[in-house]
């Protein structure tokens, strides 16, 4: 039996420089708060996993942070 891997996806604030790139791709998962930092605000469905994905490579500071359990 094949058991399909859940993204969970997490911003490492104090790497974050508020670039705002994960936002831009991928704004059902981030969002960017008031003092730049981004955070998730909810959990990619299976549908935004490339964004996340993107986002995850575009992020220059590799705040973005994925796991598959």
């Amino acid at each position: 039996m094949f058991v399909e891997a859940a993204m969970k996806v997490s911003v490492d604030g104090e790497r974050c420089v508020g670039s705002g790139q994960c936002v831009d791709v991928a704004p059902q998962v981030f969002r960017q708060g008031e003092d730049g930092v981004s955070s998730v605000i909810e959990q990619p469905s299976a549908e935004h996993e490339a964004a996340v994905r993107e986002a995850w490579d575009t992020c220059p500071v590799m705040a973005v942070e994925i796991s598959e359990d």
